[in-house]
């Protein structure tokens, strides 16, 4: 089907929780080193505390037929929803679009566990709902009614990313007038905490320092982030707020190594271009990156390089809000997208905590310490994942 130019996808609600803090005002205040316990955080994974999900489910029986990960998704979307409001798109033009990477890990883990000590008959009967990929984005369209397109997207930790760009499309595309998309996770299993370890990903010294010389590996995550998006003159018909809009995705294949970049970043330089000419924008208008920026040496090194190659050296500001949040696979895309959106409202770039000392050879201006004072422009946020998974969202302020 061809582009429908007129069709614009505007964010008109936001949804967030994370280790560096529940809802849209602690996360802003964890992204940008106002919290002094996000600063404090150290380990090889973080997980989210003192959080109570309960008084989002009807009662304690649905809440425990549920894994974590849903449980995050839920919440998530419901705080975006009701940010969003009374959505004027009918039930079959809605979707659902949620990136994950592992899903249900915890209640795979657990009920493996239960049928090793105790046989077959000690496996729940929910097992496979609770388990399967597709339960938070299914949950989803249940809880509202959406019967439009219901997706998940698994391409590891690009997932957060690409379920937000389908859904642009989806809207731009003219299949839905509104959907809802993010992504979610809670990998925190101890078969995944050992199988990241092994394959040396995981920071010995428990800290994520995106591009500092010092950056040994990511701190394993969870997380869930949700947004909104709606047809632009949908929205502004109901008296919607939009937050921001939505100007340009791309998304393309290393096809190159299982784990590790492909040499100087082509993957990813292509996937920037791409993402820029779909929103019709030169680099130099480009206000800010939002990397990738994962804290392990050589994918920092490589998204440096192909940031160079195409904004040039020192050529934008570019953060990581990873050194606050830590990895959370699937969602990482979805809470750096929402990152942007509110970055938009604070007139402020999030530094990327943790991180001293960039390389001066990386010869990119990212932003540390504190958040940087900014005109809000149009913004670059990366996923590059896992098997060769690239991503590019472009974010802008809604004019």
């Amino acid at each position: 089907m061809a582009t429908d130019s007129r069709r614009r996808v505007v964010v008109t609600g936001t949804g967030v929780i994370s280790t560096a803090g529940v809802g849209a005002e602690a996360f802003l205040d964890g992204i940008s080193g106002r919290v002094q316990e996000v600063l404090r955080q150290s380990g090889r994974i973080r997980e989210i505390t003192a959080w109570d999900p309960s008084g989002y489910f009807e009662n304690s029986k649905d809440l425990r037929r549920t894994d974590r990960v849903e449980q995050l998704a839920t919440v998530a979307t419901a705080d975006a929803i009701r940010q969003a409001g009374d959505i004027a798109a009918a039930p079959e033009r809605t979707g659902v679009v949620f990136g994950v990477g592992f899903g249900g890990m915890r209640t795979y883990e657990e009920q493996l566990a239960a049928l090793n000590s105790r046989g077959e008959r000690a496996v729940s009967p929910l097992t496979v709902p609770m388990v399967m990929a597709n339960a938070s984005a299914a949950a989803v369209s249940r809880r509202y009614g959406f019967t439009g397109p219901c997706e998940t997207v698994a391409v590891a930790c690009a997932a957060g990313s690409h379920a937000i760009g389908n859904a642009y499309r989806l809207i731009r595309w003219g299949l839905c007038d509104a959907v809802v998309a993010g992504g979610a996770e809670s990998a925190g299993a101890t078969g995944a905490i050992a199988a990241f370890s092994r394959m040396t990903a995981l920071s010995d010294a428990g800290v994520s320092r995106p591009f500092d010389r010092e950056r040994d590996g990511f701190v394993l995550s969870e997380g869930a982030a949700v947004l909104v998006l709606e047809e632009r003159d949908a929205a502004l018909a109901r008296g919607a707020t939009i937050l921001g809009e939505i100007v340009g995705f791309a998304a393309n294949a290393d096809a190159y190594h299982i784990s590790a970049p492909s040499p100087g970043g082509r993957g990813a330089i292509a996937c920037m271009r791409a993402a820029l000419d779909d929103a019709g924008l030169d680099p130099a208008l480009v206000a800010c990156v939002n990397a990738h920026g994962t804290s392990t040496p050589l994918n920092d090194a490589t998204e440096s390089a192909a940031i160079r190659e195409i904004f040039g050296p020192h050529g934008v500001p570019v953060t990581s809000i990873k050194g606050a949040t830590g990895h959370s696979l699937g969602a990482a895309g979805a809470l750096e997208a929402v990152s942007v959106v509110l970055s938009f409202q604070s007139r402020e770039i999030p530094p990327t905590l943790n991180t001293l000392d960039v390389p001066p050879e990386f010869e990119t201006d990212i932003v540390t310490v504190s958040p940087r004072p900014w005109v809000p422009g149009a913004v670059v946020s990366n996923s590059f994942a896992f098997g060769g998974h690239n991503a590019s969202l472009v974010i802008a302020p809604f004019v």
